[in-house]
């Protein structure tokens, strides 16, 4: 299948797919040159694509699904590992976000206001 057919499919443009590529999160097996060495991709394509759109989506990085993939398969427990370390960044960075959000709520409670000069209580 031709590299727009994916890109439609996967609803990606054709660049970030040849950047993939260029990263390495597109390997080898996923794509046939003809003989006219124009690209021509198996249709597991898709499904990888799919994987990866999906890591990114929860806030793996790149480098992340790179390293994954290089690994070429990893065990169950590497696997979890991995998730529950996410799992763990995330829990994180909502408790900094209910923080912050807290904190807002306390500057809007003081009463601060700015018309007499930023921060100087009414």
């Amino acid at each position: 299948m031709k590299i727009s057919k994916v890109a439609k499919i996967v609803d990606l443009p054709i660049s970030t797919i040849r950047y993939y590529e260029k990263m390495g999160i597109i390997t080898d097996e996923y794509i046939l040159r003809e003989e006219n060495n124009y690209r021509n991709y198996d249709v597991e394509i898709i499904r990888h694509l799919g994987v990866v759109k999906n890591c990114l989506a929860v806030g793996f990085s790149i480098n992340d699904i790179k390293s994954m993939i290089s690994k070429n398969g990893i065990s169950k427990e590497e696997q979890t590992r991995i998730i529950k370390e996410k799992i763990s960044e995330i829990e994180a960075a909502q408790k900094n976000l209910e923080d912050s959000k807290q904190s807002l709520y306390g500057l809007l409670e003081s009463d601060i206001t700015c018309e007499d000069g930023f921060g100087k209580y009414s």
